[in-house]
Order: C-alpha cells, then structure tokens, then sequence
C-alpha cells in the first residue's frame, strides 16, 4: 500500500526547520528509487518525474544565459503581464517586502521579466542566478514557483526539497499562472518567494488570488477595448446591407448586423484583408478597422470536399487544432479544458454523450452541465466539424492527433482519469 502524501504546508506551520529535514529525506529517497517514509505530494512527484526524465541534473543547477537587455525590454513592452503590473505590486508587493519575500513575474517561457522586493532577498535570489531575464522553465532548473505553474496549469507552492534541484532547497517558491480571459492562453506566472523559515501555509491562497484579480484587470482591459471598437464600427454596419460583424484581433464580437449576434468568431491564426473563409460564417470579405476586422458574409456556398482536422497535443506548450480543406486552414490555440475534450472525442469516433464525457473528464457523469457548457464553446469554432446527441467529429472528416514521443507528457495539467490512463499514470490527486 502506498505511503500516503505529506501535508507539506501543516508541517511547515509547526517547524519549518523539521520539515525540510524530512522533505529532504524524502526527496533522497525518490532520488534512489527507494520508498520514503511519506509519499511527495502528487503535484511535486509528477514533476519530479518529469525531471528525471528529461534529464535535469538534481544536484548541479544550470543556468542558460540571460536574456539580454534589448531582448528583455522586448518581451516586457510586448506582453500582456505589464498592464497588470500595477495590480501584482499593489496585492502581493508590500507584504512580500516586510515578510522577507520577493515578487517575480515571469512569461510563459519562464524567463523572469519583473523582480521586486525585499533587499536581502535580492541579493540571495542573485546567488541562484533568479533574477531578471533568466530562464526558470522547469526542464531547465527543475522543479520552481515559476515552472512549475507554467505545466501544471495550476498554483503550486514548492518549499525547501521539494525543489529538485538541491541548491534551491532554502527557498520557498510559491506561483501561480496568469491566463488572457480573451482565449483562456497562459500568459505568465506570478511567483513570491523567500527563505523558508518564512513559509506560510496562506501563501498559495493569497498568489493565486491576486492573479485572479490580474486577471480581472485584463478582462476589463479588453471590454473597453470592445466598446471602443462598438463605436467605431456603428456607424460603418449602419451603412452596410446583408451581413456583417465587427470583431477584434481575436475574434470578439463588438457589433453585428443582418444575423445573429454571436460572442465570438473563430479567426485563423494570420488573418488579412481579402476574400476569405471563416468556419461559422462561410465565405466572407475581411477589411480592417481600427482595432478589430469587419466581417462581410458572401452568399457563396462554402466549398465542398473532405476536411482534415489536425489535433496538437505534442508538448507541454503545443495545445491547438488545425482545420484543412478545399476552403483552405486555419489554426485555433486550444484552452486545457478543450484539448482535453477535443482529445477524449478523438478517441471515441462513435461518439461520446455528455454523462460519459463527465465521467472521462471529472469521474463523475452527473457533472453534465459543466461538459455541455464547455462543448457549446467548442462549437463556436469547430461546429461544422462537430455533431452532436452524442457528441463526435462528422464522419466527412478526417481526424489526426499529434501525441508527444513519451506518453507520460500528454496534457500534464489535466487530471482527467481517461487522460491519466493516456499517460500510463493513475488520476493526480487534487492535494496541492
């Protein structure tokens, strides 16, 4: 029977010094194939796997070489996370400062952009090479508060040995991952970390609830976006007959005209200005606007012939599905919960209903209305391509799924049991 997993943050609480002694004993035995006392919990050991798969040295750290200062202004004036600056430094920033931590925003690549806080704790972070343009991807220096997130899709607090890499074992890291509410796309994490006689069992709860707020911070960002757009384009579809949708760089509905409003439409990848073909509006004339695209339906028929339909699962970051036919393609980034329905539905050609979907996804077949929801969005963009009562990809079309070389690595965020099964693995535990 196997060794239940250890509350890491009660233990902490008590005597965090007890605790990294026993975490410690705990990592060495995972390290030699040995049974340890206490199980790591469930979000640790399956990072720990995939370390000692790929290969990261557990008692040598590995630096890659800093970004360099063009390269770093680049990405911090390109990405998203600088709007919600503001929000992080206001509800993370004073507290980290007078408990010894510090703040570190990070993009989806792990490279550190941001990193602010209490000075000692600078100075150490320094020592360990975290500091700003460097590269914290975990299968780079191992189980972080930085990568940690970025695969698991989920906040993680990893203290003292629960960092596989032993230089790291007097830090507590604590991140949680940062999503664009505009396609559901992980933009960063946010990350507070400090020696780890400072580790408090609250620290995952307050992280992931400040990037909560971020996160409502870009969503409103993106609604006056819309209502700019609104106005702009008012005046244009009042002119116009037949039918037509404003829509902004990534397919959010702002106005519509002569059809049914939808909230979003799905747009390829690279869109132009042209006569092209859009999934739920068939043929269409593409023209710019200030901050979006007019979308002007042609009453041609839409082209006929087979469809291919190309699943990308093939890496950790790789989550989209591609659309190939007479028509031409487009790609459509995937959020974790439709790559793990679009995934289980591949598997399934005969169909799948909603109560067996839930019973895939969650064990639990009761859990209907979640599923329908979530394939209603899925629909938006693929529902050409998908029937219902059951759910399944048409019979015209042809369906390929792009899996990773080493079956452990398919979807590592999801706890889906089918997707468990997938990897040759048992359904993670909830445990953080």
């Amino acid at each position: 029977m196997a060794n239940p997993p250890m509350d890491v943050a009660q233990l902490a609480a008590r005597d965090a010094a007890q605790a990294a002694r026993l975490l410690s004993d705990v990592r060495a035995a995972r390290l030699t194939g040995q049974r340890p006392r206490l199980a790591p919990r469930p979000v640790i050991d399956q990072s720990w796997d995939r370390m000692l798969r790929s290969g990261v040295d557990p008692d040598h750290d590995f630096r890659a070489g800093l970004l360099t200062r063009e390269e770093l202004e680049r990405r911090r004036e390109t990405s998203r996370l600088r709007h919600v600056l503001p929000v992080l430094r206001q509800g993370l920033l004073s507290v980290a400062d007078a408990s010894q931590h510090i703040m570190v925003v990070a993009d989806v690549d792990g490279r550190v952009l941001w990193r602010e806080g209490c000075t000692p704790v600078l100075r150490r972070a320094d020592s360990l090479g975290f500091e700003p343009g460097a590269d914290w991807a975990e299968d780079v220096v191992g189980t972080n508060g930085v990568g940690t997130p970025v695969v698991a899709r989920r906040p993680v607090q990893v203290f003292a040995s629960e960092h596989f890499v032993r230089s790291h074992a007097t830090w507590t890291c604590t991140g949680a991952p940062i999503t664009d509410p505009r396609d559901g796309r992980l933009i960063g994490v946010v990350d507070v970390s400090g020696p780890l006689e400072s580790m408090h069992p609250a620290t995952l709860a307050w992280v992931d609830s400040v990037a909560k707020l971020a996160e409502a911070g870009l969503r409103e960002r993106h609604h006056r976006s819309l209502e700019r757009l609104r106005v702009v384009a008012a005046p244009v579809l009042a002119r116009l007959g037949g039918r037509a949708v404003a829509v902004d760089r990534d397919g959010w509905t702002a106005a519509v005209t002569g059809m049914p409003y939808t909230n979003r439409v799905a747009l390829p990848k690279s869109l132009s200005p042209g006569c092209r073909w859009l999934p739920t509006l068939g043929l269409c004339a593409v023209e710019p606007l200030a901050g979006g695209w007019l979308l002007r339906a042609t009453a041609e028929p839409q082209p006929q012939g087979a469809t291919r339909i190309v699943l990308d699962l093939g890496g950790p970051r790789r989550r989209s599905v591609t659309v190939s036919g007479p028509a031409g393609s487009w790609t459509h980034e995937l959020s974790p919960r439709h790559a793990e329905l679009l995934y289980l539905l591949a598997l399934r050609p005969a169909g799948r209903s909603a109560a067996g979907l839930a019973e895939d996804v969650f064990g639990d077949p009761a859990r209907t209305v979640t599923v329908r929801a979530e394939m209603s969005r899925i629909r938006r963009y693929l529902g050409a391509f998908l029937d219902h009562r059951p759910y399944r990809f048409s019979a015209d079309t042809e369906v390929t799924v792009l899996l990773p070389d080493d079956p452990r690595d398919l979807l590592p965020h999801s706890t889906a049991p089918t997707v468990a099964q997938g990897r040759g693995t048992a359904p993670p535990d909830d445990t953080q």
